[in-house]
């Protein structure tokens, strides 16, 4: 199976390990930077009215898909030359191993 991504964000874990992790989209998730608009953002008047709306709020902020999230040496990372907003695409296959 091969699937096509987007990504979307590059980072490095806190601990200083020698890895980067690669966050990836759907190319149909991903439709140019989302930024909040002040109608976008929530007020509430009382604490009924925060959870009378909560499912709405969280689904407001998850319509943007979720994320594939890969684990990369650096090694790995610097040979791919990989950035911010580049189309990859990932080839899964299934291997059987010690399976006569």
């Amino acid at each position: 199976m091969k699937k096509e991504y987007v990504v979307t964000q590059i980072s490095a874990p806190p601990d200083g390990s020698p890895y980067v992790f690669v966050s990836l989209k759907n190319p149909k998730d991903v439709g140019g930077l989302q930024r909040a608009s002040p109608a976008s953002i929530a007020s509430f008047n009382s604490t009924n009215d925060i959870f009378r709306n909560l499912g709405q709020i969280i689904s407001k902020q998850m319509m943007g898909g979720f994320a594939t999230v890969i684990k990369l040496s650096f090694e790995e990372y610097e040979k791919l030359d990989i950035k911010v907003g580049d189309r990859i695409s990932l080839e899964i296959n299934k291997t059987q191993i010690g399976i006569p």
